[in-house]
C-alpha cells in the first residue's frame, strides 16, 4: 500500500541517530507524499485473519492525506469498491469509505531495510460500509429489505475497524520493494509469504495465497509494467481445492468487468479476449514469464464453468463452500531478459 522509497536515503544518512522528532520530520517531508499513490496503484486483499489466505479485495479510488505536525500524526482520507466471498451469500460487492488518523515513525534495519510504521491513533470518520451487489438474490432480498441489512453493514464497519485498529507496516528494501503488512512488526520480522522472492533483481508486486471460490473470479493487482523491456514473473503453485485457470487482461478493459460483477451481475465472459492464459492444475510451483506493453494489468483467477477451458468438478455442496480453491501466487516485475 505505502512507497516510502525516499525513506532510505535519509535513513542511510541518519542510522543509528535519529531522535523521534528526526525521524517525524523525514517522514513528513519525504514519506507521506507518497502514501496516496500508493495506495491508489493497487487493490488490497482482504483476509479475516492478520496474514491470512484472501477472501476478498478492496480497491481504493480516493484518498487524500493532512499532516499534523504538532501531532506527528498523518490523517489518511481514503474510500472505494471491492468484494469478498461468503459461502452462502456467494460474490458481495461492496463500498466503503472512512478517514483514519495514525501515528508514523520508521526504523532502519539491517541490509538497508527500513521498517515504517503506522499505529492507530483514532478514527475520524466511518468506515461507512454500503452493500454493491449479493450474489444470492434471496440473500440479497433480505439485506436490502429486512433487519439482515443493517446487520451486514455493522458486519462490514466491524471488519473494517478491526483491520485498521491493527495499525500496518511497511519494510522497504531498495532493491526488492516494499512488503506491507496489518499489524506491526518489529525488524528482523517479516510478514509470513508462500514464495521467496529475495532471488534476483525483481520488484515484488504481490505474494500472497488467495481462496477463489466455485463460480466465482478473483483480480489480482493491477500490477504497472513502466517500461518496454520489463516483463511480468508470475510463480503459481495450487494449494488445495480443484484446477482453475489464470488470465492476464489489460486493466481499462476489466475494470468494467470487475464493476459490474461487485453490483450483482451474474459471471460471464470478459468483455475482452486475454492477453495471456495458463491452466494451475495440481502439482508443483509453476513459473511464467509474461511480456507485455507498458501499462496496468490484473492477473485473474478462474474457479468457474462460464470461462476459459478448465472447469470444477460439479458438487452439491458448493453453495457451501465445497469446491473453493486456494491458490499462492506471487507477481514480479522485472527485466524480460532475466532468467526464471
Amino acid at each position: 500500500m505505502l512507497c516510502l522509497a525516499p525513506l532510505c536515503l535519509a535513513a542511510s544518512c541518519v542510522k543509528g541517530m535519529a531522535g523521534e522528532g528526526l525521524r517525524w520530520r523525514l517522514f513528513a517531508a519525504y514519506g507521506a507524499e507518497q502514501m496516496c499513490p500508493a495506495m491508489l496503484s493497487r487493490g488490497v486483499p482482504l483476509s479475516l485473519t492478520p496474514n491470512g489466505t484472501t477472501v476478498g479485495r478492496f480497491f481504493p479510488s480516493s484518498c487524500s492525506h493532512e499532516v499534523n505536525n504538532s501531532a506527528r500524526t498523518v490523517v489518511l482520507h481514503f474510500g472505494g469498491t471491492g468484494y469478498a466471498w461468503t459461502a452462502v451469500a456467494g460474490r458481495v460487492g461492496f463500498s466503503a469509505n472512512t478517514s483514519v488518523e495514525y501515528a508514523m515513525d520508521w526504523k532502519a534495519g539491517k541490509r538497508r531495510t527500513t521498517y515504517v510504521w503506522g499505529r492507530l491513533a483514532r478514527v475520524i470518520a466511518g468506515p461507512t460500509f454500503q452493500i454493491g451487489g449479493i450474489e444470492n438474490k434471496a440473500v440479497d432480498w433480505a439485506a436490502r429489505e429486512t433487519p439482515l441489512g443493517e446487520i451486514a453493514n455493522t458486519f462490514g464497519q466491524q471488519i473494517g475497524v478491526g483491520q485498521l485498529a491493527q495499525g500496518f507496516t511497511v519494510i522497504h528494501h531498495p532493491r526488492r520493494g516494499d512488503d506491507f503488512s496489518l499489524g506491526i512488526l518489529y525488524p528482523p520480522q517479516v510478514p509470513f509469504r508462500p514464495f521467496d522472492t529475495t532471488v534476483g533483481r525483481r520488484l515484488a508486486y504481490t505474494n500472497e495465497t488467495t481462496e477463489v471460490h466455485v463460480q466465482q473470479v478473483d483480480f489480482v493487482g493491477p500490477f504497472a509494467v513502466v517500461k518496454a523491456d520489463q516483463a511480468l514473473f508470475i510463480r503459481v503453485r495450487p494449494v488445495s481445492g480443484p484446477n482453475v485457470e489464470a488470465f492476464v487482461f489489460e486493466q481499462t478493459s476489466a475494470d468494467p468487468w470487475r464493476e459490474g460483477l461487485q453490483l450483482g451481475a451474474e459471471l460471464a465472459p470478459p468483455p475482452t479476449t486475454p492477453l495471456a492464459s495458463f491452466p494451475i492444475p495440481a502439482g508443483p510451483e509453476q513459473r511464467h514469464r509474461i511480456k507485455v506493453q507498458p501499462g496496468r494489468y490484473y492477473v485473474v483467477i478462474d474457479n468457474s464453468t462460464k470461462i476459459g477451458t478448465v472447469s470444477p468438478p460439479w458438487n452439491p455442496l458448493s453453495s457451501l463452500g465445497a469446491n473453493a480453491a486456494t491458490v499462492a501466487i506471487a507477481v514480479e516485475l522485472g527485466d524480460e531478459r532475466e532468467s526464471f
